[in-house]
């Protein structure tokens, strides 16, 4: 098969699998008020915590697993895993440091090398068709974590974002070319989603290439204040792959250029983290 034929017939599956995800009936209806009671309990404590969180986000737990099983499971998966990223004082972000060939910090974890790991690197909107130096960065750690561990694959996800782009130039696609070109990583170890504009569209598409490549276990490469927000999203997108397609892969690890978001409407991504989990699930949600 030749190499615009293969190019074509991937970009067909990757959009059939996010309409299929975006339009597929995760949760009853008979669930979805509990589910907004329970995301509206997991953001409030994120943002005011209150001594009672922890029996008010079981209380409602609780009162989706009185409606239907595989709701409650799934709705205790986005509990839990909120809980690990945003409500536990001492969840780690492992940091990149600029100019570090590989990752110092994640070699002192337990994350181990290996052919079916993943590093899956976020997108960073573009200016003027070009990459941002925030954009750089988190490849560049994509590229440190790369080397120290040379077996795993990474995935770039992006759109052709930013005003005056008229090549529609995709933040996936200058993210290869500088992982290639600028950080010396070898291209068959990259794969890339060109269509992804938002960060649930980012792990609905990359899902897809991660069942593609038997993929078991992940980390998310991003910037620091995107990285809680990034996995909050991805496990909850992760968690419905399990329920209904028998694929599993588990975010085992992050790792992070370290900044402050330019953009005020991300000083909260814990909202839009809520938000996009409900849009996710079909839970009508304000604000």
């Amino acid at each position: 098969m030749n190499k615009p034929v293969a190019a074509a017939l991937l970009m067909i599956f990757l959009l059939t699998g996010t309409q299929a995800l975006a339009t597929q009936k995760w949760i009853s209806d008979a669930s979805k008020p509990h589910f907004v009671n329970l995301l509206e309990r997991l953001l409030s404590a994120c943002e005011t915590p209150a001594a009672d969180d922890d029996a008010t986000i079981d209380a409602a737990l609780e009162a989706i697993r009185q409606v239907n099983a595989r709701d409650y499971e799934i709705a205790r998966a986005i509990a839990e895993h909120w809980r690990d990223v945003y409500l536990d004082d001492d969840y780690p972000l492992f940091l990149y440091h600029e100019g570090e060939a590989t990752a110092s910090e994640l070699e002192q974890t337990s994350l181990r090398d290996s052919d079916r790991h993943a590093f899956v690197v976020l997108g960073y909107k573009l200016r003027d068709g070009q990459m941002e130096p925030e954009l750089m960065r988190r490849c560049d750690a994509a590229a440190a974590a790369a080397r120290s561990y040379p077996r795993t694959i990474i995935v770039c996800s992006g759109g052709a974002t930013g005003d005056n782009n008229p090549m529609m130039h995709t933040e996936a696609g200058m993210m290869r070319d500088y992982l290639v070109e600028s950080c010396g990583i070898d291209a068959s170890r990259i794969f890339i989603d060109e269509e992804a504009m938002t960060t649930l569209q980012n792990a609905i598409n990359t899902m897809e290439m991660l069942q593609q490549q038997a993929i078991e276990t992940m980390t998310i490469v991003t910037s620091s204040y995107h990285q809680r927000w990034g996995q909050a999203v991805y496990n909850a997108v992760a968690t419905l792959y399990r329920q209904y397609y028998g694929y599993s892969v588990d975010i085992l690890a992050n790792y992070s250029y370290d900044t402050e978001p330019s953009d005020k409407a991300y000083l909260h991504g814990e909202r839009i983290a809520i938000r996009q989990i409900a849009h996710l699930l079909d839970v009508p949600m304000e604000g």
